[in-house]
């Protein structure tokens, strides 16, 4: 494999190398990346075999030059897909007048974006970040202090969810219930009770005056698409009411759009007091916000939290474009029609394989659940041009960009199920093959 990359350089006089607008043309290989990310990087990811190049709508291109339909979207960051004309314009013009200033300044575009947010969530104030976990800390902040204002110090208990995934920083990962992402990391940041996603009586048990948040997914991502049950999110708000605890919405991948609302509490009816916010939101630029109330927002003041990256001019213009683009191109309706399209489709291959589960999901976040290990269908998709991931070992996910229409979901759904066929075919094979040893 390999790829062009167009550098630009001329000699000096004194030798040192300098670019200008002269192109030269270098080939990297694809070997040549890996070897080099092997030698220098922290050993962090274990990554597929692909080296991308460029991308271009609901498309990327590997250094080679061939072309996959992604329907995994950088993570569930690229909801614009790739290279759209109106975010490429505005990310030259604004990098061309400026790129960052630091919090102790004002810029123009940073109070415009926290007015659209609070207009369209109905919350009060906004706090912009770097990335979604910073959100998550951000947001444990807010409700500590708030707890410790009205309650004292000992109001400091959170109530997360079982099966939880809420980041990787230190505060966001004492949320996170799963042991993988947790194990060498212990001990934890005090102070966390997890009960059972929509078990309402648990919830209630954990309850009590000590408990000053409750910290959850509307609809669990990583932990395979799971969508938390709107009696048990009206339970969550009676509960937070009664003992004066701030209810937190994590909505950094099913938020900004991605189930056909641009928020994703906006379809249960419960409104929490805080919402974290990520991914899209800057249509592929780091940059994440958590929105609240002013009930709990007036407990953060000057000297109490802050960000060097937070709210730049280049992230939140662009998050501006992104949010217009997604109502001059009617996109969360395009979401909600294709959603459903991607639902059914996905529910016709529960019916023809043994080894398909369930499908489920909700517009541009959908999951099948498998019997058996998802890898060689991963595998074999990605073979086939066809970007998706594997969670929970048995979960394939997907989380397509928003342009996505009915037409990709055809082309998406033909390679899965020729993946599944194949994968169902082995395990009958591998089961008959263990029945006859036994008979043996």
């Amino acid at each position: 494999m390999s790829l062009a990359v167009t550098l630009s350089k001329t000699q000096t006089g004194s030798g040192i190398r300098r670019y200008n607008e002269i192109p030269e043309v270098l080939i990297v290989t694809y070997q040549e990346i890996v070897e080099r990310e092997q030698k220098y990087l922290l050993n962090t990811y274990a990554r597929y075999p692909i080296a991308m190049a460029r991308g271009k709508g609901v498309y990327l291109y590997d250094v080679e030059g061939k072309r996959y339909l992604d329907l995994l979207s950088g993570l569930g960051v690229n909801a614009l897909g790739h290279a759209h004309p109106r975010i490429v314009k505005v990310i030259r013009d604004q990098s061309a007048k400026v790129i960052h200033l630091s919090n102790l300044y004002y810029n123009e575009y940073q109070g415009l974006l926290a007015e659209k947010l609070c207009v369209k969530s109905g919350l009060d104030r906004a706090f912009f970040s770097n990335s979604g976990t910073e959100a998550i800390e951000g947001a444990l902040k807010l409700v500590r202090a708030a707890g410790h204002a009205t309650g004292g110090p000992e109001k400091s208990m959170v109530i997360a969810l079982d099966n939880s995934f809420h980041g990787r920083t230190m505060g966001a990962l004492a949320l996170t219930a799963q042991p993988k992402y947790r194990q060498d990391f212990e001990p934890m940041l005090e102070g966390v009770r997890f009960v059972p996603l929509n078990d309402i009586e648990a919830l209630r048990a954990a309850m009590d005056d000590k408990v000053c948040g409750i910290v959850l997914e509307p609809i669990q991502g990583e932990g395979g698409i799971h969508v938390t049950s709107p009696e048990f999110l009206r339970a969550c708000r009676e509960a937070a009411d009664q003992q004066h605890a701030a209810l937190i919405f994590d909505e950094i991948q099913c938020g900004m759009g991605r189930t056909g609302q641009l928020f994703a509490f906006q379809h249960f009816g419960v409104m929490p007091d805080v919402v974290c916010i990520a991914k899209p939101m800057a249509a592929g630029l780091p940059m994440g916000a958590f929105l609240a109330k002013e009930d709990f927002a007036q407990h953060i003041s000057p000297g109490k939290h802050g960000t060097t990256f937070g709210g730049g001019p280049l992230a939140c213009r662009v998050a501006l474009e992104y949010l217009a683009i997604l109502e001059d191109e009617n996109l969360l309706e395009q979401v909600r029609r294709v959603g459903e399209y991607f639902s059914q489709k996905l529910r016709e291959l529960v019916d023809k394989f043994d080894i398909v589960v369930e499908a489920r999901g909700v517009g541009a976040m959908q999951a099948l659940q498998l019997s058996v290990p998802g890898k060689p269908v991963l595998e074999g998709a990605h073979a086939n041009g066809l970007l998706i991931n594997v969670t929970q070992d048995t979960v394939l996910r997907f989380l397509p960009p928003f342009l996505l229409q009915e037409k990709h979901v055809d082309r998406g759904v033909r390679i899965l199920r020729k993946q599944l066929a194949a994968l169902q075919k082995e395990h009958k094979k591998a089961a008959k093959g263990e029945a006859a040893a036994v008979t043996a």
